[in-house]
């Protein structure tokens, strides 16, 4: 190993300007989403890939490629990781364990419908776990995070940037429509929230239906949802087991994001982590995602995203409604009103 100092900091000069043109247009990319985002009240996360995407010209650019690269990988995993700290057990204890158990029961029907719907339709699995997954957990955060542990192919890429813009636009429309939905129910505050937090994708699209109903709908919206996030690093593992070797089953090496992700749950629900941390870790896991995906939108064309047929866009749809009926048969059947 060269301990001489001009030799590292040359090595991390060079290393600085490889990736650095790549990622400052990822970076770019996301401060432009978060403005915008910000001054018209649509989804960052889609503005950043919109975004990304106009700017695919520079993809194959040799001086923004390791940068872009960088971005659409570490730094997606390591967002991802740092979503642990906005997992609390204690949020999830006062809802019972009837809520946990249909909570669970939605994610895995809902995961089970993409892959059989994926295969009736002629699409590959992976696409059905994709759009599966990511509807049943937190729409993009989940597909990026199960993309990670997936193997890297163009295929793939492309598969999970239609599953990121897929459902972060039926996460908007069902921030509007699904509490119009709800109030021709007649159901409670609590039976409103769990529906909002048990079907939409995307957490803050929960947030905002749930507050825009009632303070205690919002609570009750929003401690679903993370009960769906907390089963991400679940459903990571089971994916890992599932796709490995069977005769190398136990060798497996789970990646270091997953790991990180359930320690940081842990800490967070212990209380050892000061608030003001806890708020700046989530702050900056969100924008680690913003860039991440801005990145991965640079990566991919419009014109590769449109080979995508209506087989596709049929999935996503039908695994979203699959998912809302599901959840209000629950409220009705299994958590009715006192």
């Amino acid at each position: 190993m060269d301990l001489n100092p001009a030799r590292q900091f040359q090595a991390c000069s060079q290393a600085w300007s490889t990736f650095m043109p790549g990622l400052m247009l990822a970076i770019t990319i996301a401060i432009a989403a978060q403005f915008l985002g910000d001054h018209y009240g649509a989804p960052i996360m889609l503005f950043a890939l919109l975004i990304g995407m106009a700017f695919n010209f520079l993809a194959q650019e040799s001086r923004c490629a390791a940068g872009i690269e960088l971005g659409s990988k570490s730094l997606l995993r390591v967002g991802v990781a740092l979503l642990g700290l906005r997992i609390s057990a204690g949020d999830f204890m006062a809802l019972g364990s009837t809520s946990v158990i249909a909570v669970v029961g939605l994610l895995v029907l809902t995961i089970i419908s993409g892959l059989l719907g994926a295969r009736l339709l002629g699409q590959r699995w992976q696409f059905g776990l994709l759009t599966g997954g990511a509807v049943a957990i937190c729409g993009a955060s989940a597909a990026l995070a199960l993309a990670a542990v997936l193997i890297a192919d163009k295929r793939t890429e492309r598969d999970t940037l239609f599953t990121v813009v897929a459902v972060t636009t039926l996460s908007t429309l069902a921030m509007i429509v699904y509490p119009i939905i709800i109030e021709g129910l007649g159901l409670t505050e609590h039976q409103a929230g769990f529906i909002l937090g048990a079907t939409i994708h995307d957490v803050a699209q929960v947030v905002g239906a749930g507050y825009s109903m009632s303070e205690t709908t919002g609570e009750t919206a929003t401690i679903i949802k993370l009960m769906r996030v907390s089963c991400l690093p679940l459903v990571l593992i089971a994916v890992l087991l599932c796709t490995g070797n069977r005769s190398e089953r136990s060798s497996i090496q789970f990646p270091p994001f997953l790991i990180g992700f359930a320690v940081l749950a842990t800490l967070n629900s212990l209380g050892v982590v000061p608030e003001a941390i806890s708020e700046f870790v989530g702050q900056l896991s969100r924008w680690l995602l913003v860039i991440a995906i801005a990145a991965l939108g640079v990566k991919t064309s419009i014109q590769a995203m449109l080979s995508l047929g209506k087989a596709q866009i049929s999935l996503v749809i039908a695994e979203t409604l699959f998912l809302l009926v599901l959840a209000i048969l629950c409220v009705s059947w299994i958590l009715p009103a006192p």
